[in-house]
């Protein structure tokens, strides 16, 4: 079971974050993971003035530069208002910077801000997605392509350069739509899946029409990958963590963080979530080491990814919370799991 960390890069400027000062921490979090001994670090993308990252591509090509071993994939890619052409083109280049390291996870996009700032019709999200989705594998896929759909101009015997390897992984980001975890499964796409809130039994319900969607096209279980992403903070114990990150958590979720959209939490909300079939991996080492074998268990999932820092999260806990995952989480993970 592969693990690793990711950020969003949220910029919470009453502390004084900054667009740049979160660029810096982003890469030390990335070089971080790596030295705690993780397998995945991933970088999320947005298009407002809340986040730091708008060009994902960029911020893990300079962690590809400080680092040797530790894939790096977008957390995710807002597919549905990019030209396929140039996601293909921009990560085929990290590719070659990271030396194959590089995997892309396709969205469609929680947020309304990109489809009037790209010029697309938020009402045509899903055909959006779909049809970028089919040219983006096709450019992976195929030494040249002719092409033609709804939203943007056809290709005649299309080959981008530079070349991307055949099997860069393209994993399909999915919320909490049923269609779209069996739109990832029908293609026979690994499913990277935002478990922040209910329980297992939610996440459970999307992972089998995932697989049953996969297994009805014919693809194998083998191919059938599941990813797991959740808020997340590794603390020295159980009891101290969640008083700890609560602050953090609370102030991401709010309405006036998210321009109306998040929602109030409080903390005994927070602390249902964190209990042993709850979606907040927050606790002591032991805590979340239970929590991810029950989604291995479970799930049947495949990697797990935790979203490191939120909401102006002190970069010192941020650093304890890598350590504490690389050092003493996935050691013990590794072991039962025989990985």
């Amino acid at each position: 079971m592969e693990l690793g960390i990711f950020s969003l890069g949220d910029i919470y400027a009453p502390g004084g974050d900054t667009a740049a000062s979160r660029t810096d921490d982003i890469t030390s979090y990335g070089v971080a993971a790596e030295r705690a001994g993780l397998d995945v670090f991933g970088v999320g993308e947005h298009h407002s003035r809340q986040f730091a990252v708008s060009s994902p591509a960029v911020n893990l090509a300079a962690i590809a530069q400080a680092t040797d071993r530790i894939r790096l994939t977008t957390t995710a890619s807002v597919l549905s208002v990019l030209d396929p052409v140039r996601v293909y083109q921009d990560f085929a280049t990290l590719d070659l910077i990271s030396h194959g390291r590089t995997e892309i996870y396709a969205g469609r996009s929680a947020f309304a801000e990109p489809f009037a700032l790209f010029g697309e019709n938020l009402h045509d999200l899903d055909s959006l997605f779909a049809e970028k989705l089919e040219l983006l594998l096709r450019l992976r896929d195929e030494d040249s392509v002719t092409w033609e759909g709804a939203h943007r101009s056809p290709l005649v015997d299309a080959a981008p350069n530079p070349s991307a390897r055949p099997d860069l992984p393209i994993w399909v980001a999915v919320g909490g739509t049923p269609s779209s975890a069996q739109r990832a499964g029908a293609l026979g796409l690994p499913m990277a899946l935002g478990f922040i809130g209910g329980t297992l039994d939610h996440a459970k319900r999307l992972v089998q029409l995932y697989r049953a969607a996969g297994r009805a096209a014919g693809h194998g279980d083998g191919v059938l990958k599941v990813g797991i992403t959740s808020h997340f903070y590794v603390g020295e114990s159980q009891e101290t963590a969640l008083e700890e990150f609560f602050l953090y958590y609370q102030r991401y979720l709010a309405p006036e963080t998210n321009g109306g959209r998040g929602w109030r939490v409080d903390p005994a909300g927070a602390q249902m979530l964190t209990a042993r079939r709850g979606a907040l991996m927050v606790g002591g080492p032991r805590e979340i080491a239970e929590k991810i074998l029950d989604l291995r268990a479970e799930l049947g999932a495949d990697r797990f990814l935790g979203q490191v820092d939120l909401g102006g999260l002190p970069r010192t806990m941020v650093h304890d919370s890598i350590r504490r995952f690389g050092e003493r989480v996935a050691p013990a993970l590794r072991q039962v799991l025989g990985s």
